[in-house]
């Protein structure tokens, strides 16, 4: 069952926005993404708040996140946090999400 975790990181003067331009410019992202068992790995920016960053961060099962929770990437993903002294909150979700209720409402 897949996870996705978003966390968004919030930091000052454009810190948030830097972190994520290096992880993409650096490759990290690309090598996060390439890891098995990663779905997606992206970023985006709330309009309303130019000082936080959301990631979208999708696994196939716990045992994947492990995996990279595990590997030398987080390292790296940690200083690069510390670099740019981000505060992250996460919201984690199981499964899919699919609620057919809703439907109507959604122009495709």
């Amino acid at each position: 069952m897949p996870i996705t975790i978003n966390i968004k990181y919030a930091g000052k003067n454009g810190s948030a926005r830097k972190f994520a331009e290096e992880m993409e410019m650096s490759g990290t992202a690309d090598a996060v993404r390439a890891e098995p068992g990663n779905i997606r790995y992206e970023y985006y920016f709330p309009m309303n708040d130019p000082e936080t960053v959301l990631l979208i961060d999708m696994w196939e099962n716990q045992e994947a996140i492990d995996d990279h929770h595990a590997s030398a990437m987080m390292t790296t993903i940690s200083s690069l946090r510390e670099k740019y002294d981000l505060h992250m909150t996460i919201e984690r979700f199981n499964g899919p999400e699919k609620d057919t209720k809703d439907e109507r409402y959604i122009r495709k």
